[in-house]
């Protein structure tokens, strides 16, 4: 298992759901947490899951499309960690619509939550990892794992602004690795396909039946697989892995 003790990770959206589990992953590998959502209050819950695990660990409430309220939750968070070593850009939402019916607020809002917001963090965070150094005072970055999407990839009928957003996050990881990689700071996105959660376990079976039969695996993936691969991003064992958009789908698309 990878060893992630003495590293500080944030993670957005991460009261609940995908963000949640990565958080937990990280933690059980030995990461102490920031946790960031909407409110602070959300994070109580997952924030005592993650102490049970002998971590330190703490919420907060932050509007990750506010320019001042990310940069004032990182200067918190190194406050009271010391140091960021790994971000984790998971917060995002939905307002699904055909691209003739959607309205300015419901573009904007998806794409300055799910893109915007991971641009903000991105950007708040790189320069505290440029100034990491490992225990022999040796400057060792960070890494940073953005949450696309399959759609980001193949696109979706009915969301147009989320698959804009995924897609545009696909595109910035891809720049920000070439921009921080001479100091080592690793910069990668996963790519979740069709997710067991709440919004799948409404779907009448027949749906469901029909969207796993487009999965080679034959069935859908679980917030678990999404966290393995973000604990894998995050570690020294993907130390020579930059740029790079890691699908998590079942064998969906390649």
């Amino acid at each position: 298992m990878a060893n992630l003790k003495g590293k500080v990770a944030v993670v957005t959206g991460a009261a609940r759901g995908i963000g949640a589990a990565i958080a937990a992953k990280l933690a059980e590998a030995g990461a102490d947490i920031a946790i960031c959502d909407l409110k602070a209050e959300w994070c109580d819950e997952t924030v005592k899951l993650l102490e049970s695990k002998g971590v330190k660990a703490k919420g907060y409430g932050v509007n990750v499309a506010d320019s001042a309220q990310v940069d004032a939750c990182v200067k918190e968070v190194l406050a009271q960690f010391g140091r960021i070593d790994i971000m984790v850009n998971n917060a995002g939402i939905t307002k699904d619509g055909l691209l003739m019916r959607m309205s300015d607020e419901d573009w904007d809002a998806v794409l300055n939550v799910n893109l915007k917001g991971t641009f903000l963090f991105t950007r708040a965070v790189s320069r505290p990892m440029m100034k990491n150094k490992d225990a022999a005072g040796n400057p060792c970055g960070g890494a940073i794992i953005n949450l696309a999407s399959v759609v980001g990839i193949m696109g979706n009928a009915g969301q147009a602004n989320y698959t804009a957003s995924k897609g545009g996050v696909i595109a910035l990881t891809k720049t920000v690795s070439k921009e921080l990689g001479s100091r080592n700071i690793r910069c990668n996105a996963i790519a979740p396909g069709f997710i067991q959660s709440k919004m799948t376990d409404v779907l009448p079976e027949e749906v469901k039946k029909n969207y796993e039969a487009q999965i080679p695996l034959r069935r859908f993936g679980t917030v678990d697989d999404i966290a393995n691969a973000a604990v894998f991003l995050a570690s020294d064992e993907a130390a020579y892995i930059t740029g790079q958009i890691i699908s998590v789908n079942g064998g969906m698309i390649g």
